[in-house]
């Protein structure tokens, strides 16, 4: 127990160490990608964050290359989170005013949307699509298999990939 807390302090000064070094460039980095100051200094935050997550901090020399790899795909589910956002919002003008959801229900609807999201993005690409051309457009596998010039038997394993991903994300999720 007090290795652990020996390791927790020097990893905490470590990570202060590499922020003040290095939290300015970040910060400089991620605002000429985003064109918001708001957001690159959320973002350099959360690369931050992520690394006191993980216990992993890298070798000096490798440091800004590492959090610029971090902030990089911070930057990315930052982008796909907005294009989930703008497609619920714009699926939800579609809808009678009595049937709007709460705000409380949006953003509960938004995080699982991301959730799946990012669930879908660890699949290679035609189970992926296959999965989604399946369940949100209603193709038949054959139809699947069509368009992405592949087997029906391709895309069966592809389907079966998709719902192994998804059952399992669910029950690691359970409490």
């Amino acid at each position: 127990m007090a290795q652990g807390k020996v390791a927790g302090t020097r990893l905490r000064k470590q990570l202060g160490t590499l922020y003040v070094d290095h939290h300015g460039w970040l910060s400089s980095w991620l605002q000429a990608r985003l064109g918001c100051s708001h957001t690159a200094a959320d973002l350099a935050q959360d690369t931050y964050v992520r690394l006191l997550v993980r216990g992993y901090l890298p070798e000096p020399e490798q440091s800004r290359r590492h959090l610029r790899r971090i902030a990089s795909g911070l930057m990315v589910d930052l982008h796909r989170r907005r294009r989930i956002e703008a497609a619920y919002r714009d699926a939800l003008h579609a809808l009678p005013e009595p049937e709007v959801p709460s705000e409380e229900t949006r953003a509960e609807v938004i995080d699982t949307l991301v959730r799946i999201d990012a669930l879908l993005h660890k699949l290679p690409a035609k189970p992926r699509r296959a999965f989604l051309l399946s369940r949100l457009d209603g193709l038949s596998y054959p139809q699947i298999a069509q368009r992405l010039e592949v087997s029906v038997s391709s895309v069966e394993k592809y389907i079966a990939r998709a719902l192994e991903v998804c059952f399992i994300a669910a029950l690691e999720s359970r409490p």
